[in-house]
């Protein structure tokens, strides 16, 4: 895998269903014990709700995965938001939903259908960033040759990470994986050989 999809900030957003509330709240988290810190502070903020699901994938594998009915009859809820993320690729993400009991029983295929629909909305309102797998470099460039370069390095494949101009010019850049070979080769073809270019380490970047 060599792409996935996270949260740039943390999402609430509203559903009603036949009088019952959903309240989905989505993060990113960068570990396991950041989901379940994540949860309890939705479980505590809505203490009176009828129940609080959740489902999260906490690393960037898709390996790390948990999910919670909390009281919904097995398999209508934490299940059906784990394969929303997973079906839409929200890794090191948690959900919760949050449910304030309307008066009017969905049955379980209504269950499923609302567990799901309030994570994909709040999924579709969400600020979201594109994790890409990348290689990190660091370039050393002279301030005549970086001229030549700027329309290159700012492309959808090449993301800046930071620029230092105090002795020539130092650029540390995050490089697509699958761009990797290409942007080393034609590097070397705009600076004429000049360019010092230092491999740093592979890693997801978001883009």
């Amino acid at each position: 895998m060599n792409s996935y999809f996270n949260v740039s900030s943390s999402t609430e957003n509203t559903i009603v269903i036949k009088r019952s509330k959903f309240i989905c709240n989505v993060a990113t988290v960068n570990d396991e014990q950041e989901a379940k810190n994540f949860i309890e502070s939705i479980k505590k903020k809505h203490s009176l709700a009828t129940h609080n699901c959740y489902a999260y994938i906490a690393d960037e594998k898709g390996l790390v995965q948990k999910f919670s009915d909390d009281g919904e009859p097995q398999g209508t809820a934490g299940m059906p938001m784990l394969e929303v993320l997973k079906t839409r690729k929200f890794f090191k993400t948690v959900a919760v939903v949050t449910r304030y009991f309307g008066g009017v029983l969905l049955g379980a295929g209504g269950l499923v259908r609302a567990y799901s629909s309030s994570v994909s909305e709040c999924l579709d309102v969400c600020k979201s960033i594109s994790m890409e797998l990348a290689t990190e470099f660091n370039v050393k460039l002279d301030y005549n040759v970086y001229s030549k370069t700027v329309g290159f390095f700012n492309s959808e494949n090449v993301k800046i990470i930071d620029t230092d101009f105090s002795n020539g010019v130092s650029l540390n850049l995050a490089v697509k994986e699958g761009y990797k070979n290409t942007f080393v080769s034609k590097l070397i073809d705009i600076s004429i050989g000049t360019a010092k270019i230092t491999e740093l380490s592979t890693k997801f970047i978001g883009f």
